[in-house]
């Protein structure tokens, strides 16, 4: 694994390919309270790439350019909120959407356990470590344990995506999942204008 940081924005000359894995880091759970502190991302060649937010926060054209790019496939673990967090604090975030923990909760109805460490450990036979995961991301510099803890979260989720796909098609559940997808954009601006602990569709 090898972990790039960089500050306020992605470099003009990176590609990714036909899809990026993307996760957040933020200063809490309350996307209109808490500020977007990390973005990662990741092609799936082990290489990660993290953009250190600064507070206050500088414009990111490379990073917005890569949010709003149809072309380009997004796979994230728990996308409604990071979808909700780059929505509000970049651009909104448009073309594909893959959720790995969707997919995980449609495909593996044997367990209750969706986790990215227990999806890593069961699909990839691979343990990660969540230590840092409430650990002060605004802080001025990332500590080498945050890094790494970072780029644990982006680098596998094509490798899991490819494994839950093949789940879902057994099952008969990829056109449901491609769905509960297409919707998310949806769910997070419901979150973001006050909707998050309503189930709307419920009598």
């Amino acid at each position: 694994m090898t972990i790039h940081i960089h500050k306020d924005d992605l470099p003009s000359n990176l590609g990714f390919g036909n899809a990026v894995a993307i996760d957040t880091e933020t200063m809490g759970l309350n996307t209109l309270r808490d500020r977007l502190c990390l973005v990662q991302l990741s092609r799936g060649d082990g290489d990660a790439h993290l953009v250190k937010i600064s507070s206050p926060m500088k414009p990111c054209p490379n990073l917005e350019a890569l949010l709003k790019n149809t072309n380009l496939t997004k796979l994230f673990h728990f996308a409604r909120f990071d979808i909700a967090i780059l929505s509000h604090s970049i651009t909104p975030v448009k073309g594909p959407i893959y959720c790995t923990k969707i997919a995980s909760k449609l495909a593996r109805t044997y367990t209750d356990r969706h986790g990215l460490k227990d999806l890593c450990r069961e699909l990839l036979k691979i343990d990660i470590s969540k230590q840092q995961q409430s650990s002060d991301w605004g802080a001025k510099t990332l500590s080498t344990e945050q890094a790494e803890y970072a780029a644990g979260d982006v680098i596998y989720l094509h490798q899991i995506r490819e494994k839950l796909d093949e789940m879902l098609l057994r099952e008969g559940r990829n056109d449901i999942a491609a769905q509960c997808f297409a919707f998310l954009p949806t769910q997070a601006r419901l979150d973001l204008n006050g909707f998050a602990g309503m189930d709307i569709f419920h009598h």
